[in-house]
Parts: C-alpha cells; sequence; structure tokens
C-alpha cells in the first residue's frame, strides 16, 4: 500500500504504560494506533513504558494497522533512547513532539539514520508550539531532504501556548491549521487533526471531525475507542464522491478524449487537474475495503 494513500482517518492514542491498552489497540477499527511514551506517561513510569511499547511493537499482532510510537523530545532526558529503542522495534514511524524548526527535522532524521532506521520509517511531528507556525514552511522544507511525512496538531498544547479559549468553533486553532495545512499541501506532507477531549461528548465530537474533514486534514488523532466510528464514516471518502472519481478516471482514459483538457462528466466541467485527485480518492477507498476486509 502506497504511504501517501494509507487510510490515516482515526489515529487512535493509547498511552505506553498500559500493556492491556496495547493489547486493545489490535482488535480496534482504528486505522492508525500511537503508542505514546510522551504526555500520557508520567516520569517515573517513562523507562517502564518504553520496554511495554517496544515489546508490543516487536511481538506484532496490529494487522494492517499503523503503528507509530510518540517518543518523547530529545531535549529531554528519554527522547533518544525512546527514539533507539523505537527504531529496533520497528513500528511504521516515530511521532516527535514539541518541533519547532526545520533544523529540528534535521537532528531527527540523523538520530534516526544513527540508530539504523530504514529509509522508509516515516517520521512524524508534532504541531503544537508558536515557533513551529512561525517557521512551518521551513519545517515543511525538509521533507524533502529527510524521513518527514506528517503533522499532527497537538491542539491542547496549542492552546495552552496560546492561553486561548478553545471554543466549540476552534476559532484559535484555524490559524494554526490553516497555515499548517498549506504547507503539508506544498510539501505532499500528511496533515492529522488533533484530539476531541470530551469523551462523553458524541455530537461535539461529530462535528469537531466534520470540520476537520471540511478544512482538509487526513484525519483525526483520538483519545478514546468511542470515538473511532464516527471519524472513520466521516473520513472516508462518500460513495458519490468514489463513483464520480472513476468516472472522471474513465473519461480521461477514453481514447476519444485524448488531448482534452477539460471534460463534462456527469454534468461537471472537469478538468486535469481534477483527474489526480480522482485517483487518490479511488486509492484511498480501495485500501479502506482492502484494510477492512483484512
Amino acid at each position: 500500500m502506497s504511504s501517501a494513500n494509507r487510510p490515516r482517518r482515526s489515529c487512535l492514542y493509547m498511552p505506553g504504560a498500559n500493556a492491556r491498552a496495547l493489547e486493545k489497540a489490535k482488535s480496534l477499527a482504528a486505522d492508525a494506533v500511537i503508542l505514546d511514551l510522551e504526555d500520557a506517561v508520567a516520569p517515573d513510569a517513562k523507562l517502564e513504558a518504553r520496554k511495554t511499547v517496544c515489546d508490543a511493537v516487536k511481538a506484532g499482532g496490529y494487522g494492517a494497522r499503523e503503528v507509530v510510537i510518540r517518543i518523547n523530545g530529545l531535549d529531554t532526558e528519554w527522547g533518544l533512547d525512546d527514539l533507539k529503542a523505537a527504531v529496533e522495534a520497528g513500528p511504521d514511524a516515530i511521532l516527535a513532539p514539541k518541533v519547532i524548526d526545520g533544523g529540528d527535522i534535521d537532528r531527527l532524521d540523523d538520530a534516526l539514520s544513527r540508530a539504523g532506521a530504514p529509509k522508509d520509517l516515516g517520521l512524524w511531528v508534532m504541531i503544537e508550539m508558536p515557533k513551529a507556525i512561525l517557521n512551518i514552511k521551513d519545517i515543511a522544507e525538509a521533507a524533502g531532504r529527510t524521513r518527514l511525512s506528517a503533522f499532527v496538531m497537538g491542539t491542547n498544547d496549542i492552546a495552552k501556548e496560546l492561553r486561548a479559549v478553545n471554543d466549540p468553533q476552534r476559532t484559535a486553532f484555524q490559524t494554526f491549521f490553516g497555515l499548517t495545512l498549506a504547507a503539508a499541501r506544498a510539501y505532499d506532507i500528511i496533515a492529522i487533526d488533533g484530539v476531541y477531549n470530551d469523551i462523553s461528548n458524541a455530537e461535539g465530537l461529530e462535528a469537531e471531525v466534520r470540520q476537520g474533514r471540511l478544512l482538509g486534514f487526513d484525519g483525526k488523532t483520538l483519545i478514546h475507542p468511542s470515538q473511532i466510528e464516527i471519524t472513520n464514516e466521516i473520513f472516508a471518502p462518500a460513495e458519490a464522491d468514489v463513483a464520480q472519481a472513476k468516472d472522471v478516471i474513465d473519461a480521461f482514459a477514453d481514447p476519444a478524449n485524448k488531448g482534452k483538457g477539460v471534460l463534462k462528466v456527469n454534468g461537471k466541467m472537469t478538468e486535469l487537474l481534477h483527474l489526480e485527485e480522482a485517483k487518490r480518492i479511488v486509492a484511498v477507498n480501495e485500501a479502506i475495503k482492502a484494510m477492512e476486509a483484512s
């Protein structure tokens, strides 16, 4: 499965110190599981959590789910050892917190190489600091020379750093979201929305998931299994969109339309620029179907 077209609708955080949670993740319908060594783990439990997470990843059993280990920052006493142990465990990606510039990406990538990480190991980073937004182009440009492949919004940290009130419309976050998404699309980087904290508020969750989809995120980070189903539903391509995408692909592949840059497909004016998106929609839909069947 192409990494670019891999479904990342639901990315569920699991506390690294909780072995039962890590085992439960193997049976959940999340597209990705983020095994957390940072925020979800108290300082005195960091070393035990590292071993628990890495043993779980080595043991496998997560099926088609993307497995990501969130390490502590390299500027902490645990970060570098987390990174080395994670590389040895062999997840699909490593998620690093609190990056602020392109130099941070280079340092992380160099540390991964020194630890023996393969070139296809994904580097995901949290976008959660004001300096990260001021330097977002510098950070995104590093994707061309490093393993950087995904941005994850750290909305709880953003709220703290901005001293912001987190209203239902997430007004305070819109600048962060817009700039991050623009950089992600400019440099072909996956963009994942932040968490929704009120586990008991299903209506609020659905509204926020729909907002994230509307803004253009590829998926959402979650903190509880009960949040998976609606998130998967909303971030999956709609049946009508898949059908239209297939018709667009077929129309441009028709020899009778060779050389044409604009076509009318099902009554809609369609340009060549829509063909690439149509192919992406179909590929993601097929990848979702394959995951559900596995």
